[in-house]
């Protein structure tokens, strides 16, 4: 690509949020923690600089910062931490105390160039605040662009391209945030927008192929997105290298398995081995209702089938396929090194064991779901497949609270199938991001046909997002949930209560664990 935007992870939780919205622009971007050296930077040779937020103050000791002289190196975007961050180098007074934004915000353009190239001096924009330090004084050299209030909400240096906003512009919330960002990276970086799914292809051919020489390689399949379009980008590059070996857990949705065969083998043409190991899994999980216990567990029995199913199939591979996205990576772990906060482990990043045999690919590492999705379509893969819901690799263990067993998976699975075919019957499917039910470890009192009951309890999550960082509960009609409702508790033996979760992420997460 003739352009690549550099961004600099301090340690906020939507730093791939940023690189997101630069891809969406069709400019190539990669996210390194701040610490990066001078050295190592000017030999990457980006065409523009962003430096992400962070829960840090730059006054604290061990905060993330950066050499001065980056500054001079290309085009900068400093995003609230890294605005604080800029004007803390530069001379500017950054306080702590006194006006918190948190949440929607507007504020008022105060110059009709630069990040508000397109805006007229006196609009009002809603935009997402996520801050408690704020700039009280602008460095010498700089001039505020942008006001929330009484707070500096944006500047620039008067003549070099050094350019600062107080709000997350990268987050769905800001209206235009888009657009500011286009302005960074056509209007002051002078970027090319040449970068596009084919290219992202392309790219990570070469890299598996010089990676993988004549080596075997296995793939995992869960019958989700992730891990289809990871199976047929690696199967492209390397062709009869790629075993896939689709385990049944136990803990699939219902006819999960039968599709998978289906649509693998007849379908792609891949080979493909199946392995039932439910008692395996069910075994590992007795007993346990700690969800990072259970995606730990998960994930090392998950190995221990595949390394014994390769070695039945005869394959000395030594390479394990995982369709592991940002958003998985982001909440276990930073992507790149960076300080970002841990939320949970996902069964594809922290679940894995330390002593196993195979060395990963993870082509989709630095994808969110909606680019993923676009590389299916690229790669050819059917739309039923590629359109599909979310689905998380521990299956229905982590939408069971509490212990996994067979009568809990049973009412579960009957539970979740007839939730998702009156979602597609009232034709709300592809309006929804992700939905599925949930198990909960209560019991609730009612009555059926006159005789008192005391059975289980279902919960039900359907939410739309655009990448999966953030969500708002999906507003059903009343009618489309009441039929729900009904249908579940007259059909799933066991159940006598249903429930609608309406909690948004943040501060909830999408899955329950």
């Amino acid at each position: 690509m003739s352009s690549r935007i550099l961004i600099l992870d301090c340690g906020s939780q939507f730093t791939q949020l940023i690189a997101r919205r630069v891809r969406e622009a069709r400019v190539f971007s990669e996210i390194h923690p701040a610490s990066r050296t001078l050295e190592w930077i000017r030999e990457w040779n980006p065409t523009g600089i962003i430096l992400s937020g962070g829960p840090s103050s730059v006054t604290d000791v061990g905060a993330p910062t950066i050499d001065p002289a980056l500054l001079d190196v290309a085009p900068v975007l400093g995003v609230c931490y890294g605005m604080q961050l800029i004007a803390h180098l530069q001379g500017g007074s950054v306080i702590g105390a006194g006006r918190r934004e948190y949440g929607r915000a507007d504020v008022e353009v105060m110059e009709s160039a630069g990040m508000f190239a397109g805006f007229e001096v006196g609009d009002r924009s809603q935009v997402w605040m996520s801050h408690g330090d704020h700039v009280e004084v602008v460095p010498p050299g700089y001039v505020q662009t942008a006001r929330s209030g009484t707070t500096i909400a944006g500047f620039r240096h008067r003549t070099k391209p050094i350019h600062a906003v107080q709000f997350h512009a990268e987050v769905m919330h800001s209206v235009r945030g888009a657009e500011m960002l286009e302005n960074f990276l056509f209007e002051i970086c002078h970027c090319t927008a040449d970068w596009t799914p084919g290219h992202f292809i392309d790219q990570q051919i070469a890299s598996i192929r010089a990676r993988v020489g004549d080596a075997q390689v296995i793939c995992g399949l869960s019958g989700g997105v992730d891990s289809a379009v990871a199976a047929a980008l690696v199967h492209k590059a390397i062709g009869d290298q790629l075993t896939c070996i689709f385990v049944d857990t136990g803990l699939l949705r219902l006819h999960e398995r039968e599709q998978v065969e289906r649509t693998f083998s007849a379908h792609l043409g891949i080979r493909l081995i199946t392995v039932r190991a439910e008692k395996q899994f069910l075994d590992a999980l007795a007993g346990q209702a700690e969800p990072e216990v259970k995606r730990k567990r998960i994930g090392h029995t998950f190995i221990d089938v595949f390394e014994q199913a390769s070695a039945d199939a005869g394959k000395d591979a030594k390479f394990l396929v995982q369709g592991t996205l940002y958003p998985d990576v982001i909440e276990s772990v930073s992507a790149t090194g960076g300080p970002s906060a841990t939320i949970k482990t996902h069964h594809n990043v922290g679940g894995l064991k330390p002593d196993m045999q195979f060395q990963l690919i993870e082509p989709l590492r630095e994808l969110f779901k909606d680019e993923v999705r676009n590389v299916g379509r690229e790669l050819g893969l059917p739309e039923e497949m590629v359109g599909r819901h979310p689905f998380p690799g521990p299956g229905l263990a982590i939408r069971i609270l509490g212990e996994v067993n067979e009568h809990a998976l049973d009412v579960l699975r009957k539970a979740d199938a007839i939730y998702l075919e009156e979602i597609r019957s009232a034709g709300l499917y592809r309006d929804i991001w992700q939905a599925f039910a949930v198990f909960l470890p209560v019991r609730s009192v009612g009555v059926m046909g006159d005789y008192r009951t005391y059975e289980h309890v279902i919960a039900l999550r359907a939410v739309t997002s655009s990448d999966g960082m953030t969500a708002d509960w999906f507003p059903f009609p009343y009618d489309v949930l009441g039929r729900i409702s009904n249908r579940i508790i007259n059909e799933v033996s066991g159940v006598n209560r249903v429930v609608y979760d309406i909690s948004s992420k943040p501060p909830a997460t999408i899955e329950w664990e």
